[in-house]
Formats: C-alpha cells, sequence, structure tokens
C-alpha cells in the first residue's frame, strides 16, 4: 500500500535538500503515517486504517464514523 493517509489524502511530496553551498538535490517529504484500528460503533466493526497525525487529530474532532464518510465522499477510504 502507498504511503497516503486514507483520511486526509496526505501523499508524499518532493522538494529539495539545500546545503550551506547553495547546491540543491531532490529529496522527499514523507506524511508521518501510523497504522491504526479503530472501532465504529455505528456499524459494530473495527477498521484498519493508515492515518497521518493531522488525520488522528480530525478523528478525534469529528469522530471516526464523520471522518470515514467524508473520506469516502472524497475518495479517499472504500468501504
Amino acid at each position: 500500500m502507498s504511503k497516503i493517509c486514507q483520511i486526509t489524502g496526505k501523499t508524499v511530496i518532493t522538494g529539495n535538500n539545500v546545503s550551506h553551498s547553495n547546491i540543491k538535490t531532490k529529496r522527499k517529504f514523507e506524511p508521518n503515517l501510523q497504522t491504526k484500528r479503530f472501532y465504529v460503533p455505528e456499524t459494530d466493526e473495527w477498521v484498519t486504517l493508515k492515518v497521518s497525525a493531522a488525520g488522528l487529530r480530525i478523528i478525534n474532532k469529528k469522530g471516526i464514523y464523520n471522518a470515514l464518510k467524508e473520506a469516502e465522499a472524497k475518495g479517499f477510504y472504500k468501504a
């Protein structure tokens, strides 16, 4: 599975390492992903997600059921 958050849709982006002498080389910025299991009481099931730290904050704020519905509507998660 690729490095994409299933709640926010965050993915790997590219940029530059810049040295003291201002030489630029390509690098990757990867999202802070964790694999977590969540219990969804509305459907009475456990769901395993790859979630970024920002995605965890969204789940804590809105609840897992609403976060999954919004992620599915945006196309980041498929039930």
